[in-house]
């Protein structure tokens, strides 16, 4: 039997395959979106049946190694969430807690729709009634306690709405963490957080969330994706054992080099809570057309005193 602990060059269903029934307490799967993304080993460009029928294969294995109090969580695009989640429930007899909308910035441009900036994220469990989620590991200061002092504020924080934002940091008020819209800046290629061997790369906050709400230390957590080995280096990080599977050889190598370079107790990469450090547009740059200068407007007692920056 694959070890409870690390990263292997395995097909999915293969490796699954491998696993002893009921062991798993957490699942994240981020499978390809059959949008014909450049992978360096898988074809993304199946039939609609064809790959839909795989997914339905590698989530059969997911629910049976799964405990029977034990969660699931699927990220996928529009083109088939409909379809999957569907499937999950009536073939697989999954429960649907939440269908989590992930509002993220540096989203794809689009010229003759709106630009895609979302990904969907199914919570399912196999027992509505036994599964783990830890809310007070996961609250965040309600609009209560930031914008308006209210005295009545839950001291813990609160948990959830639909909503349309425009621009999140200036949206005080809504799309906290706690709510079935969720705020993460996806990792684009200049930032600090991309490993740089992968293109669809999950922000370690997001994952936090997911692994903090729905196991506990020293449980295990399965990705049979690896994808850039995030959700194992976020279940390292805490303190949980981690188990994942990856096709492509490299992808692998560099996983285990993430993952050797990091401890559990490590923080996590990025905001916990984005919209809290994120600075209001109102404060943000300001372009001087007639003298080509960048204002950076500063939050003074004197809003008209800014101090200049050379235009670039």
């Amino acid at each position: 039997m694959i070890p409870e602990s690390g990263i292997f060059n395995e097909d999915c269903i293969i490796g699954l395959q491998k696993l002893a029934p009921g062991v798993v307490d957490l699942a994240f799967a981020d499978p390809p979106f059959n949008i014909g993304y450049k992978y360096d080993v898988y074809r993304d460009s199946l039939d609609d049946d064809e790959y839909l029928q795989w997914c339905s294969r590698w989530i059969k294995e997911v629910v049976r190694v799964l405990k029977d109090d034990g969660t699931f969580w699927l990220a996928i695009g529009d083109e088939y969430a409909a379809e999957l989640k569907v499937l999950m429930q009536r073939q697989h007899r999954l429960v649907c807690r939440s269908w989590v909308i992930w509002y993220y910035t540096f989203g794809v441009n689009c010229k003759y729709k709106f630009s895609r900036s979302h990904a969907h994220l199914f919570h399912m469990v196999k027992d509505p009634k036994r599964f783990t989620f830890q809310v007070d590991q996961i609250r965040i200061p309600s609009a209560r306690q930031l914008v308006y002092g209210d005295a009545r504020a839950n001291p813990t924080g609160r948990l959830p709405d639909d909503t349309w934002i425009l621009r999140p940091q200036d949206l005080r008020g809504g799309l906290s963490a706690d709510e079935d819209t969720w705020y993460f800046p996806r990792v684009a290629g200049t930032f600090h957080e991309r490993e740089g061997f992968h293109g669809c790369q999950m922000p370690e906050q997001l994952l936090g969330r997911i692994i903090r709400a729905c196991s506990r230390e020293g449980e295990i957590v399965l990705d049979p994706f690896g994808g850039s080995g995030t959700t194992l280096a976020v279940a390292k990080k805490l303190g949980r054992r981690h188990l994942g599977f990856e096709l492509s050889a490299d992808y692998v190598e560099k996983i285990n080099e993430r993952l050797a370079k990091i401890q559990p107790g490590d923080p996590l990469v990025g905001a916990a809570e984005p919209l809290v450090s994120a600075p209001s547009t109102a404060e943000g740059r300001r372009l001087d057309e007639r003298s080509r200068r960048i204002r950076l407007k500063k939050p003074t007692a004197d809003p008209s005193k800014q101090q200049e920056l050379p235009g670039l």
